[in-house]
């Protein structure tokens, strides 16, 4: 029986990757890793096939006890946590001292050529520790809209970005929380390789906004800043300069490059066919509308 140990269990993409285990039904046992087990009891509840163990990113002294005796690592990066130096190669090495041989990486589509983003740097220290891997290379999250973009929508209605008319692929947290599931369990199958995992759409933000107004009937903008001011916008607002560059980056660094390769894999690794963006905002319009709703 495999012992599948989940990071970031109670966020959005582990959340669904959780989920979409469950409902699978294998007999592999599904450890959540997080930091305050008692919350996530709470938050998981209504499964009854987990169990918890205690682990913080930024506390090295948590990593021995979590990794005992896995089998199977899912690793993200905390949106937070930029330095792989400093947190990903003492928790890789403690994962590898401790017996895990197996490591599903949620990474970002095109990580493989940009070595400005952690996600680069990540992917080849997995590769030279020695892991057997697999890397989720997922588009532009729709859950953006939802999250860290959120607060602007709903106070001014707009979105303020440095991406210009740069076209992004959207694919929904959902369908990498399934697709995820899918490796994992069937990790022998597609191990070694890395999946770029895509929406149907490659939309800039500006059709975005204009989507969202026909849909919602709200009026919404798109508005393109400089790299450099948005950066120092960023951390005005309380943004860490780590997280600030990171979504500087990842926001201004496709200006320069082609329109993103849309891909089947999550059809062919699903039987499914991705959520549409129209789909993901009839979904989320009374969240995006409305300030006092929780998402």
């Amino acid at each position: 029986m495999n012992r599948i140990l989940i990071t970031g269990a109670t966020g959005n993409i582990g959340t669904e990757v959780v989920h979409y285990l469950s409902e699978l039904g294998n007999e592999s046992e599904l450890i959540v890793a997080v930091r305050n087990v008692e919350r996530a009891k709470i938050k998981f509840s209504y499964l009854s096939n987990l169990s918890y163990r205690l682990f913080d990113f930024e506390k090295q002294d948590s990593f021995d006890a979590a990794f005992k005796d896995v089998d199977i690592l899912f690793l993200l990066r905390p949106p937070h946590i930029s330095e792989v130096d400093k947190y990903f190669q003492p928790l890789l090495q403690s994962g590898k001292n401790n017996g895990i041989k197996k490591v599903v990486f949620l990474s970002v589509q095109g990580a493989e050529k940009s070595k400005v983003i952690p996600h680069n740097k990540i992917e080849r220290l997995i590769k030279s520790i020695g892991f057997k891997y697999i890397f989720v290379r997922p588009s532009y999250f729709m859950q953006n809209l939802t999250t860290t973009l959120l607060p602007e929508l709903q106070k001014n209605q707009t979105i303020t970005l440095p991406s210009g008319q740069a076209k992004f692929n959207w694919i929904d947290v959902k369908n990498i929380g399934e697709v995820s599931a899918v490796l994992i369990k069937s990790f022998d199958k597609y191990q070694n390789k890395a999946y770029d995992i895509t929406g149907l759409e490659n939309k800039n933000f500006q059709e975005v906004t204009e989507l969202m107004s026909e849909i919602i009937g709200t009026k919404f903008n798109f508005k393109s800043i400089n790299p450099i001011s948005f950066y120092f916008k960023k951390k005005k607002s309380g943004v860490k300069s780590e997280f600030a560059f990171v979504m500087t980056m990842l926001h201004f660094l496709p200006r320069f490059q082609k329109e993103p390769d849309i891909s089947d894999n999550f059809d062919r690794i699903t039987g499914k066919k991705p959520t549409t963006l129209k789909a993901f905002i009839n979904r989320k319009k009374e969240v995006i509308k409305t300030p006092q709703l929780c998402i």
